[in-house]
């Protein structure tokens, strides 16, 4: 009963973890978003990430319950948040040379 608890889980780890690739939809379209449009999905985004990253280690963490689908959603999400800290590294590193 838990191990199919926990398959469930990791298939929505998945799925959360690449929810931040729904970012490129618009920019494939063509579509122009709001300033508070953008603001909301940048925030959407982080979330998405976090939560992915606390799943996936959750489930990672159980040894009955590693499988490819959890390790897969670990590194994928590990890579948007090694992303996302460059990004804000950068950002604070050019604030700082201005």
């Amino acid at each position: 009963m838990v191990n199919r608890k926990l398959q469930k889980v990791s298939v929505v780890t998945l799925i959360v973890s690449a929810l931040p690739l729904a970012t490129f939809i618009p920019v494939l379209l063509k579509i122009t978003l709001l300033d508070g449009t953008r603001g909301i999905w940048s925030v959407a985004n982080i979330v998405f990430v976090l939560v992915g990253l606390c799943l996936s280690i959750v489930c990672v963490r159980n040894r009955e319950s590693r499988s490819v689908v959890n390790i897969a959603s670990m590194i994928i999400s590990l890579f948007w948040v090694l992303l996302m800290v460059g990004i804000a590294v950068l950002a604070l590193f050019l604030n700082f040379l201005q």
